[in-house]
Protein backbone atom coordinates (compact mmCIF):
# COMPACT_ATOMS: atom_id res chain seq x y z
CA UNK A 1 0.00 0.00 0.00
CA UNK A 2 0.97 3.65 -0.24
CA UNK A 3 3.33 4.58 3.05
CA UNK A 4 2.03 7.68 2.72
CA UNK A 5 -1.09 6.55 3.23
CA UNK A 6 -0.46 4.75 6.40
CA UNK A 7 1.65 7.39 7.70
CA UNK A 8 -1.52 9.78 7.81
CA UNK A 9 -3.65 7.42 9.18
CA UNK A 10 -1.32 6.11 11.81
CA UNK A 11 1.66 8.55 12.51
CA UNK A 12 0.93 12.02 11.39
CA UNK A 13 -0.86 14.42 14.22
CA UNK A 14 -0.75 12.25 17.20
CA UNK A 15 0.26 14.93 19.49
CA UNK A 16 -1.56 14.58 22.73
CA UNK A 17 -0.30 11.99 25.17
CA UNK A 18 -2.53 9.85 27.66
CA UNK A 19 -0.46 8.11 30.30
CA UNK A 20 -1.03 4.43 30.68
CA UNK A 21 0.62 2.27 33.73
CA UNK A 22 0.71 -0.80 31.27
CA UNK A 23 1.84 0.44 27.62
CA UNK A 24 3.01 3.85 28.95
CA UNK A 25 2.10 6.84 26.27
CA UNK A 26 -0.56 6.08 24.50
CA UNK A 27 -0.98 9.02 21.63
CA UNK A 28 -4.15 10.15 19.57
CA UNK A 29 -4.19 13.07 17.66
CA UNK A 30 -6.86 15.92 17.54
CA UNK A 31 -9.51 13.87 16.13
CA UNK A 32 -8.98 10.58 18.27
CA UNK A 33 -8.92 12.53 21.38
CA UNK A 34 -12.18 14.09 20.64
CA UNK A 35 -14.26 10.50 20.16
CA UNK A 36 -12.08 9.54 23.50
CA UNK A 37 -14.00 12.09 25.13
CA UNK A 38 -17.30 11.28 24.28
CA UNK A 39 -19.73 11.42 27.24
CA UNK A 40 -20.58 7.53 26.22
CA UNK A 41 -16.70 6.73 25.98
CA UNK A 42 -15.73 8.42 28.99
CA UNK A 43 -18.64 6.21 30.91
CA UNK A 44 -16.81 3.18 30.30
CA UNK A 45 -14.59 4.97 32.99
CA UNK A 46 -17.47 3.87 35.57
CA UNK A 47 -17.44 0.07 34.75
CA UNK A 48 -15.31 -1.96 36.42
CA UNK A 49 -13.37 -4.68 33.84
CA UNK A 50 -13.27 -7.03 35.81
CA UNK A 51 -16.39 -6.50 37.95
CA UNK A 52 -16.20 -8.34 41.51
CA UNK A 53 -12.88 -9.55 40.91
CA UNK A 54 -11.67 -6.71 43.12
CA UNK A 55 -13.32 -8.43 46.10
CA UNK A 56 -10.31 -10.81 45.99
CA UNK A 57 -7.45 -8.83 44.02
CA UNK A 58 -8.18 -5.38 45.48
CA UNK A 59 -5.82 -3.85 43.26
CA UNK A 60 -8.28 -5.22 40.29
CA UNK A 61 -10.10 -1.96 39.36
CA UNK A 62 -9.15 -1.21 36.28
CA UNK A 63 -11.96 0.21 33.64
CA UNK A 64 -13.07 -0.51 30.63
CA UNK A 65 -11.76 2.66 29.86
CA UNK A 66 -8.47 1.45 30.53
CA UNK A 67 -8.86 -1.36 28.42
CA UNK A 68 -10.41 0.43 25.53
CA UNK A 69 -7.72 2.54 25.43
CA UNK A 70 -5.09 -0.10 25.31
CA UNK A 71 -6.86 -1.94 22.45
CA UNK A 72 -6.61 0.67 20.31
CA UNK A 73 -3.08 1.66 21.16
CA UNK A 74 -2.14 -2.28 20.26
CA UNK A 75 -4.17 -2.13 17.38
CA UNK A 76 -2.08 1.19 16.25
CA UNK A 77 0.73 -0.85 16.32
CA UNK A 78 -0.70 -3.93 14.78
CA UNK A 79 -1.26 -1.92 11.82
CA UNK A 80 1.58 -0.24 11.93
CA UNK A 81 3.39 -4.05 11.48
CA UNK A 82 1.01 -5.10 8.93
CA UNK A 83 1.54 -1.73 6.85
CA UNK A 84 4.94 -2.29 6.51
CA UNK A 85 4.67 -6.40 5.72
CA UNK A 86 1.33 -6.68 3.71
CA UNK A 87 1.06 -6.03 -0.09
CA UNK A 88 -3.07 -5.41 0.95
CA UNK A 89 -4.56 -2.39 -0.36
CA UNK A 90 -5.73 -1.22 2.84
CA UNK A 91 -7.13 2.14 2.48
CA UNK A 92 -6.85 5.75 5.19
CA UNK A 93 -10.88 5.66 5.92
CA UNK A 94 -10.19 1.64 6.82
CA UNK A 95 -7.12 2.11 8.91
CA UNK A 96 -9.12 5.40 11.08
CA UNK A 97 -11.94 2.82 10.86
CA UNK A 98 -10.48 0.53 12.61
CA UNK A 99 -8.60 2.31 15.03
CA UNK A 100 -12.62 3.64 15.82
CA UNK A 101 -13.52 0.04 16.52
CA UNK A 102 -10.88 -0.82 18.76
CA UNK A 103 -11.44 2.20 20.70
CA UNK A 104 -15.20 1.91 21.04
CA UNK A 105 -15.49 -2.20 21.08
CA UNK A 106 -16.87 -2.28 24.49
CA UNK A 107 -18.65 1.16 24.74
CA UNK A 108 -22.39 -1.12 25.01
CA UNK A 109 -21.13 -3.18 27.85
CA UNK A 110 -22.53 -4.24 30.70
CA UNK A 111 -21.16 -3.77 34.04
CA UNK A 112 -20.39 -7.15 36.17
CA UNK A 113 -19.98 -8.86 32.55
CA UNK A 114 -19.28 -11.99 33.67
CA UNK A 115 -22.39 -12.00 35.66
CA UNK A 116 -24.38 -11.67 33.10
CA UNK A 117 -23.18 -13.83 30.06
CA UNK A 118 -25.80 -16.59 30.22
CA UNK A 119 -28.82 -14.48 30.34
CA UNK A 120 -30.83 -13.49 27.11
CA UNK A 121 -29.74 -10.14 26.64
CA UNK A 122 -28.25 -8.17 23.62
CA UNK A 123 -24.74 -8.71 23.20
CA UNK A 124 -22.78 -5.14 23.88
CA UNK A 125 -21.70 -5.75 20.31
CA UNK A 126 -24.51 -4.64 19.08
CA UNK A 127 -25.23 -2.26 22.02
CA UNK A 128 -22.06 -0.51 21.08
CA UNK A 129 -23.47 -0.33 17.19
CA UNK A 130 -26.59 1.48 18.03
CA UNK A 131 -24.96 3.91 19.78
CA UNK A 132 -22.43 4.91 17.42
CA UNK A 133 -25.69 4.73 14.69
CA UNK A 134 -28.29 6.60 16.83
CA UNK A 135 -25.63 9.02 18.78
CA UNK A 136 -25.44 11.59 16.98
CA UNK A 137 -22.17 13.45 18.48
CA UNK A 138 -20.22 9.95 18.85
CA UNK A 139 -21.69 9.51 14.67
CA UNK A 140 -20.20 12.70 13.93
CA UNK A 141 -16.96 12.28 16.06
CA UNK A 142 -16.18 8.91 14.26
CA UNK A 143 -16.63 10.87 10.88
CA UNK A 144 -14.19 13.60 12.42
CA UNK A 145 -11.61 10.95 12.52
CA UNK A 146 -11.74 10.07 8.88
CA UNK A 147 -13.89 6.71 9.56
CA UNK A 148 -17.04 5.30 8.28
CA UNK A 149 -19.49 4.68 11.10
CA UNK A 150 -20.90 1.92 9.05
CA UNK A 151 -17.27 0.26 8.86
CA UNK A 152 -16.97 0.78 12.54
CA UNK A 153 -19.84 -1.26 13.46
CA UNK A 154 -18.93 -3.55 10.73
CA UNK A 155 -15.78 -4.59 12.27
CA UNK A 156 -17.27 -4.49 15.80
CA UNK A 157 -20.41 -6.52 15.33
CA UNK A 158 -18.46 -8.86 12.38
CA UNK A 159 -21.83 -8.88 10.87
CA UNK A 160 -22.91 -7.90 7.09
CA UNK A 161 -18.76 -7.51 6.15
CA UNK A 162 -18.96 -5.30 2.80
CA UNK A 163 -15.36 -5.79 1.33
CA UNK A 164 -12.54 -7.98 2.18
CA UNK A 165 -10.61 -4.85 3.76
CA UNK A 166 -13.50 -4.61 6.45
CA UNK A 167 -12.99 -7.87 6.89
CA UNK A 168 -9.79 -8.04 7.48
CA UNK A 169 -10.55 -5.35 10.56
CA UNK A 170 -13.23 -7.51 11.52
CA UNK A 171 -10.52 -10.89 11.77
CA UNK A 172 -8.00 -8.81 13.73
CA UNK A 173 -10.11 -7.44 16.27
CA UNK A 174 -11.41 -10.67 17.05
CA UNK A 175 -9.02 -13.88 17.06
CA UNK A 176 -6.70 -15.32 19.33
CA UNK A 177 -4.20 -12.53 18.92
CA UNK A 178 -6.80 -9.92 18.31
CA UNK A 179 -5.87 -6.24 20.90
CA UNK A 180 -8.15 -7.39 22.99
CA UNK A 181 -6.97 -10.70 24.19
CA UNK A 182 -3.28 -8.59 24.19
CA UNK A 183 -4.38 -5.86 26.70
CA UNK A 184 -7.07 -7.68 28.36
CA UNK A 185 -4.70 -10.45 29.51
CA UNK A 186 -1.69 -8.25 30.24
CA UNK A 187 -3.58 -5.47 31.95
CA UNK A 188 -6.09 -8.19 34.12
CA UNK A 189 -2.72 -9.55 35.69
CA UNK A 190 -0.91 -6.29 36.09
CA UNK A 191 -3.88 -4.86 38.29
CA UNK A 192 -4.67 -7.96 40.09
CA UNK A 193 -0.75 -8.47 40.91
CA UNK A 194 -0.44 -11.88 39.84
CA UNK A 195 2.29 -12.75 36.57
CA UNK A 196 0.16 -15.48 34.96
CA UNK A 197 -1.15 -13.12 31.91
CA UNK A 198 2.08 -11.15 31.41
CA UNK A 199 2.64 -11.57 27.50
CA UNK A 200 6.07 -10.34 24.88
CA UNK A 201 3.43 -8.16 22.99
CA UNK A 202 6.10 -6.50 21.20
CA UNK A 203 7.16 -9.73 19.77
CA UNK A 204 3.67 -11.29 18.80
CA UNK A 205 3.21 -8.29 17.10
CA UNK A 206 6.56 -8.18 15.16
CA UNK A 207 6.05 -12.11 14.07
CA UNK A 208 2.11 -10.91 12.98
CA UNK A 209 2.03 -11.24 9.19
CA UNK A 210 -1.51 -11.14 7.07
CA UNK A 211 -2.54 -14.55 4.93
CA UNK A 212 -5.40 -14.81 2.76
CA UNK A 213 -6.44 -11.56 4.32
CA UNK A 214 -6.33 -13.53 8.17
CA UNK A 215 -3.66 -12.92 11.08
CA UNK A 216 -1.11 -14.88 11.11
CA UNK A 217 2.87 -15.80 12.75
CA UNK A 218 6.30 -17.00 11.52
CA UNK A 219 6.99 -20.01 12.53
CA UNK A 220 9.51 -19.01 15.22
CA UNK A 221 6.38 -16.89 17.36
CA UNK A 222 4.66 -20.51 17.99
CA UNK A 223 5.83 -20.47 21.38
CA UNK A 224 4.52 -16.97 21.87
CA UNK A 225 1.17 -18.15 20.90
CA UNK A 226 1.20 -21.38 23.00
CA UNK A 227 2.19 -18.93 26.04
CA UNK A 228 -0.69 -16.27 25.27
CA UNK A 229 -3.51 -19.60 25.15
CA UNK A 230 -1.53 -21.12 28.64
CA UNK A 231 -1.80 -17.67 30.44
CA UNK A 232 -5.11 -17.50 29.45
CA UNK A 233 -5.97 -21.08 30.68
CA UNK A 234 -4.31 -19.52 34.12
CA UNK A 235 -5.71 -16.24 34.97
CA UNK A 236 -9.00 -18.05 34.21
CA UNK A 237 -7.68 -20.55 37.03
CA UNK A 238 -6.58 -18.14 39.75
CA UNK A 239 -8.29 -14.86 38.73
CA UNK A 240 -11.52 -15.11 36.58
CA UNK A 241 -12.54 -18.18 37.90
CA UNK A 242 -11.24 -17.82 41.72
CA UNK A 243 -14.04 -19.62 43.96
CA UNK A 244 -14.55 -15.81 45.44
CA UNK A 245 -15.07 -14.03 41.94
CA UNK A 246 -17.77 -17.00 40.85
CA UNK A 247 -19.39 -16.30 44.12
CA UNK A 248 -19.86 -13.02 43.76
CA UNK A 249 -20.89 -13.56 39.87
CA UNK A 250 -23.29 -15.96 40.73
CA UNK A 251 -24.52 -14.31 43.70
CA UNK A 252 -25.55 -11.32 40.49
CA UNK A 253 -27.00 -13.74 37.69
CA UNK A 254 -29.24 -15.37 40.87
CA UNK A 255 -30.24 -11.68 41.98
CA UNK A 256 -31.10 -10.92 38.40
CA UNK A 257 -32.64 -14.02 37.03
CA UNK A 258 -35.28 -13.78 40.55
CA UNK A 259 -35.67 -10.19 39.67
CA UNK A 260 -36.36 -11.45 35.90
CA UNK A 261 -38.66 -13.77 36.72
CA UNK A 262 -40.62 -12.22 39.16
CA UNK A 263 -41.14 -9.16 36.73
CA UNK A 264 -39.23 -6.36 39.06
CA UNK A 265 -36.80 -6.09 35.78
CA UNK A 266 -36.22 -6.80 32.75
CA UNK A 267 -33.10 -7.35 30.37
CA UNK A 268 -33.38 -3.79 29.28
CA UNK A 269 -33.02 -2.43 32.08
CA UNK A 270 -29.26 -3.51 32.23
CA UNK A 271 -28.17 -1.98 28.86
CA UNK A 272 -26.81 1.42 28.94
CA UNK A 273 -25.92 1.64 32.75
CA UNK A 274 -22.73 1.61 34.75
CA UNK A 275 -21.31 -0.11 38.00
CA UNK A 276 -22.71 2.91 40.23
CA UNK A 277 -26.07 2.71 38.59
CA UNK A 278 -26.41 -1.41 38.50
CA UNK A 279 -25.18 -0.41 42.34
CA UNK A 280 -28.58 1.21 43.14
CA UNK A 281 -30.96 -1.89 41.64
CA UNK A 282 -31.58 -2.77 45.69
CA UNK A 283 -32.37 0.82 47.15
CA UNK A 284 -34.86 0.94 43.70
CA UNK A 285 -36.34 -2.46 44.65
CA UNK A 286 -36.01 -2.00 48.48
CA UNK A 287 -39.01 -4.49 49.47
CA UNK A 288 -37.09 -7.12 47.24
CA UNK A 289 -34.89 -9.47 49.64
CA UNK A 290 -33.22 -11.06 46.51
CA UNK A 291 -31.42 -7.80 45.56
CA UNK A 292 -29.56 -8.00 48.85
CA UNK A 293 -27.12 -10.38 47.25
CA UNK A 294 -26.22 -7.47 44.78
CA UNK A 295 -25.42 -5.29 48.30
CA UNK A 296 -23.30 -8.28 49.74
CA UNK A 297 -21.12 -8.30 47.01
CA UNK A 298 -20.95 -4.15 46.44
CA UNK A 299 -19.63 -5.05 50.27
CA UNK A 300 -17.89 -8.07 49.82
CA UNK A 301 -19.91 -10.09 51.87
CA UNK A 302 -20.16 -13.18 49.60
CA UNK A 303 -21.09 -16.80 50.02
CA UNK A 304 -19.03 -19.32 50.78
CA UNK A 305 -18.52 -22.48 48.42
CA UNK A 306 -20.15 -25.35 50.73
CA UNK A 307 -19.84 -27.72 47.87
CA UNK A 308 -17.62 -28.35 44.53
CA UNK A 309 -17.61 -31.19 41.96
CA UNK A 310 -15.72 -31.55 38.64
CA UNK A 311 -18.16 -30.86 35.65
CA UNK A 312 -20.11 -34.06 34.63
CA UNK A 313 -20.96 -34.27 30.48
CA UNK A 314 -24.20 -35.71 30.87
CA UNK A 315 -25.14 -35.13 34.64
CA UNK A 316 -28.39 -34.33 36.46
CA UNK A 317 -27.11 -31.19 38.09
CA UNK A 318 -25.69 -30.10 34.91
CA UNK A 319 -28.25 -30.76 32.60
CA UNK A 320 -31.34 -29.65 34.42
CA UNK A 321 -29.25 -26.59 35.60
CA UNK A 322 -28.17 -25.20 31.84
CA UNK A 323 -31.30 -23.69 32.00
CA UNK A 324 -31.05 -21.02 34.15
CA UNK A 325 -34.97 -20.47 35.14
CA UNK A 326 -34.44 -24.04 35.85
CA UNK A 327 -31.47 -23.82 37.71
CA UNK A 328 -33.93 -22.07 40.21
CA UNK A 329 -35.86 -24.54 40.93
CA UNK A 330 -32.94 -26.74 41.63
CA UNK A 331 -32.31 -24.53 44.27
CA UNK A 332 -35.50 -24.11 45.53
CA UNK A 333 -35.45 -27.98 46.52
CA UNK A 334 -32.05 -27.94 48.18
CA UNK A 335 -33.33 -24.81 50.21
CA UNK A 336 -36.05 -26.88 50.99
CA UNK A 337 -33.88 -29.57 52.74
CA UNK A 338 -31.25 -27.16 53.93
CA UNK A 339 -33.73 -24.97 55.67
CA UNK A 340 -35.02 -28.09 58.13
CA UNK A 341 -31.36 -27.79 59.60
CA UNK A 342 -30.84 -24.18 59.13
CA UNK A 343 -34.60 -21.58 59.69
CA UNK A 344 -32.64 -18.65 59.50
CA UNK A 345 -31.47 -19.81 55.89
CA UNK A 346 -33.36 -17.36 52.90
CA UNK A 347 -34.08 -19.12 50.06
CA UNK A 348 -32.42 -16.93 47.43
CA UNK A 349 -29.04 -17.70 49.60
CA UNK A 350 -28.86 -20.93 48.35
CA UNK A 351 -26.93 -20.52 44.65
CA UNK A 352 -25.53 -22.79 41.66
CA UNK A 353 -22.68 -22.08 39.71
CA UNK A 354 -22.08 -24.00 36.80
CA UNK A 355 -18.33 -22.64 35.17
CA UNK A 356 -19.19 -22.07 31.03
CA UNK A 357 -16.78 -24.16 28.83
CA UNK A 358 -14.09 -22.09 27.91
CA UNK A 359 -11.29 -22.59 24.61
CA UNK A 360 -8.36 -23.02 24.15
CA UNK A 361 -7.71 -23.77 20.46
CA UNK A 362 -6.32 -21.31 18.26
CA UNK A 363 -7.68 -21.41 14.35
CA UNK A 364 -4.21 -18.57 13.90
CA UNK A 365 -2.12 -19.71 11.01
CA UNK A 366 1.42 -20.55 10.87
CA UNK A 367 3.78 -19.96 8.32
CA UNK A 368 7.11 -21.08 8.28
CA UNK A 369 9.71 -22.15 5.03
CA UNK A 370 7.36 -25.62 4.63
CA UNK A 371 4.25 -23.32 3.75
CA UNK A 372 1.35 -22.69 5.59
CA UNK A 373 -0.01 -24.81 8.23
CA UNK A 374 -2.81 -24.22 11.02
CA UNK A 375 -1.53 -23.78 14.63
CA UNK A 376 -3.09 -27.36 15.68
CA UNK A 377 -0.83 -29.13 13.32
CA UNK A 378 2.70 -27.39 14.40
CA UNK A 379 1.80 -26.94 18.20
CA UNK A 380 3.29 -29.88 20.53
CA UNK A 381 1.65 -28.28 23.49
CA UNK A 382 -2.38 -27.28 22.47
CA UNK A 383 -3.05 -30.26 21.08
CA UNK A 384 -7.12 -31.47 20.98
CA UNK A 385 -6.39 -33.51 23.88
CA UNK A 386 -4.77 -30.87 26.06
CA UNK A 387 -7.51 -28.54 25.55
CA UNK A 388 -10.21 -31.09 26.29
CA UNK A 389 -8.15 -31.33 29.61
CA UNK A 390 -7.81 -27.54 30.23
CA UNK A 391 -11.25 -26.80 29.29
CA UNK A 392 -12.46 -30.05 31.77
CA UNK A 393 -9.74 -28.64 34.58
CA UNK A 394 -11.20 -26.19 35.08
CA UNK A 395 -15.25 -26.56 35.24
CA UNK A 396 -16.77 -27.65 37.95
CA UNK A 397 -20.49 -27.48 39.53
CA UNK A 398 -20.54 -25.41 42.57
CA UNK A 399 -23.19 -24.79 45.69
CA UNK A 400 -22.63 -21.17 47.57
CA UNK A 401 -24.01 -20.70 50.93
CA UNK A 402 -23.65 -18.91 53.97
CA UNK A 403 -20.70 -19.94 56.02
CA UNK A 404 -22.60 -21.70 59.09
CA UNK A 405 -23.97 -24.16 56.21
CA UNK A 406 -22.33 -27.34 56.61
CA UNK A 407 -20.09 -28.51 53.96
CA UNK A 408 -21.10 -32.07 54.72
CA UNK A 409 -24.67 -31.39 55.05
CA UNK A 410 -24.73 -29.78 51.98
CA UNK A 411 -23.18 -32.61 50.07
CA UNK A 412 -25.46 -35.09 51.72
CA UNK A 413 -28.72 -33.22 50.27
CA UNK A 414 -26.94 -32.74 46.83
CA UNK A 415 -26.20 -36.41 46.87
CA UNK A 416 -29.61 -37.32 47.60
CA UNK A 417 -30.87 -35.14 44.87
CA UNK A 418 -28.24 -36.36 41.94
CA UNK A 419 -28.68 -40.21 43.02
Amino acid sequence: MDRKTAEAALDTGFIHTLRDPLWKDIGLDDAFRHLYLEKNVQKLANIKQNGPACNIYPGAVHTRLNHSLGVYHVGRLIMKKLCMTSNEDFTYTGIRSFLAACLLHDIGHFPYAHSLKELSIREHEDLACDLIDGDANLNEAVRECGADPETVMQIISKKNIADRETGIYSSLLSGALDPDKLDYLNRDAFFAGVPYGLQDTGYIISSMRLEDGKPALVREAVSSLEHLLFSKYLMYRNVYWHKGVRSATAMIKKALLEGMRDGIISCSDLYFIDDSQFSRFPEMHESYEPFSLITRVFGNQLLSRVFEKPYEEGGRLETQGADLFRRLEIESSLYEELRKHYPELKEYEIVIDIQEPVSFESSTMILSDEGVRPFSEVTQVFTNDVNRQFTSSLRNVSLYAPGYVSEKLALGIINEYTG
